[in-house]
């Protein structure tokens, strides 16, 4: 059943509506257990669509095996999903940094309370990013250390490559990840692809991650797909690996790969010259679960990040 949990009247005859797609087929809502999917939060994160589509697909096929609640929250901004817009359009803010927000503060504070407020009582949240439009991520799921312990046996589950720990950035306490855990509502986020794009082989991973997961908890009843174990980062030793020259930047390594310190990453060309103006090495041994795609880079740029102390 497809609800609206919030809305809001814009400028312009605008109107911003978020959606949740709730999937049950039980009558005793109170006993079931309950899983919830979110994306859309930045709306040039794309690859959360398709997963969101590929989870209602599948249940669809077989309803009798879903035993509990599945709700789908497409697009928390979805004027930014038509946009391609990171923020949210008209403000320019992220709303990733506005939760658990209020229910007296201003019309988007209102509009992050709401969709907080929905998601109380979930028993699991997954909370779908993807990277932006220069550098493209192995599926991996990033938890913050302060809940890491209450999450880290759902995120073995979610056949994800890497696991992430103390990633600060991305559960930052303004998001919605943080917000939610700190309220006692278990979440991790997971991040795959690149902006803007949709990498269908890593949406299905992670989508027989989630239907493993609700496996687990008794949700989903029917067969699921073999998973993998993960890489873990058990301290949260990464290392970022930044351009200090302008150019054109070749990878000469391969993404989800283990790499060992001097190991060639890439190289950053000069198309005037046709020279070599930088070799791009591991500084560390690791995986190489962070690579960059879009070609031209300038001092400061991040070109990959090497996941290092894993377990």
């Amino acid at each position: 059943m497809i609800e609206t949990i919030a809305s809001l009247e814009l400028p312009v005859g605008e109107h911003l509506a978020i959606r949740r797609n709730r999937i049950c087929y039980k009558e005793d809502l109170k006993s079931l257990g309950r899983v919830a999917v979110v994306s859309g939060t930045h709306g040039d994160e794309l690859e959360g669509q398709y997963i969101c589509y590929e989870v209602a697909r599948r249940i669809a096929l077989h309803p009798e095996h879903l035993a509990g609640i599945v709700d789908i929250y497409p697009a928390l901004n979805p004027l930014g999903v038509d946009l391609a817009s990171k923020a949210l359009p008209i403000t320019g803010m992220d709303l990733n940094r506005m939760f658990p927000g209020s229910r007296d503060g201003n019309a988007m504070e209102q509009i992050a309370a709401a969709v907080v407020d929905d998601l109380i009582g979930t028993d699991l949240c997954v909370d779908v990013h993807s990277s932006d439009i220069f550098v493209q991520e192995i599926p991996q799921v990033r938890l913050s250390g302060e809940f890491a312990g209450r999450m880290l046996p759902f995120a073995k589950l979610m056949n994800v490559d890497v696991i992430w720990m103390n990633a600060t950035a991305t559960v930052h306490e303004a998001t919605l990840a943080y917000s939610l855990n700190n309220r006692g509502v278990p979440t991790m986020v997971v991040e795959l692809g690149q902006g803007n794009s949709i990498n269908m082989p890593y949406g299905n991973q992670v989508v027989d991650g989630i239907f493993n997961v609700m496996h687990e908890m008794g949700i989903w009843t029917g067969e699921v797909a073999p998973t993998q174990l993960p890489a873990i980062s058990s301290d949260g030793k990464v290392e970022f690996i930044r351009s200090d020259v302008e150019g054109i930047f070749l990878p000469r390594n391969k993404h989800n790969h283990f790499v060992c310190v001097g190991e060639l990453i890439g190289e950053i060309v000069d198309p005037m010259t046709g020279q070599v103006k930088r070799q791009v090495t591991a500084g560390k041994d690791g995986l190489l679960f962070t690579l960059r795609n879009y070609p031209v880079v300038y001092a400061g740029d991040l070109l990959a990040r090497i996941l290092t102390g894993i377990m």
